[in-house]
């Protein structure tokens, strides 16, 4: 999984993992980045089928998520994160 950070934002590429993968890495991520970061945009891809997508906008969970959002285009989350 590359990270890419942009200001107070993280840029994250999930294509091909699997679920359950992609939830420990992107919860940890959340959880782990630093006090700077205000969100996470996520690249989960949007031809392929859903489970990605859907996993990003309706399951993760974690402190530091405060909310998910629909990105800029079908393929691309945002996750809002609290304060540390």
């Amino acid at each position: 999984m590359q990270v890419i950070r942009s200001g107070s934002s993280l840029m994250v590429d999930i294509h091909g993992m699997r679920v359950e993968q992609a939830r420990f890495r992107l919860e940890s991520l959340a959880s782990s980045c630093g006090a700077d970061i205000s969100n996470i945009v996520v690249i989960h891809g949007c031809n392929s089928g859903d489970a990605l997508k859907n996993l990003v906008r309706n399951d993760l969970r974690g402190p530091r998520i405060r909310c998910v959002e629909a990105g800029a285009n079908g393929g691309q989350s945002v996750i809002r994160l609290n304060k540390k």
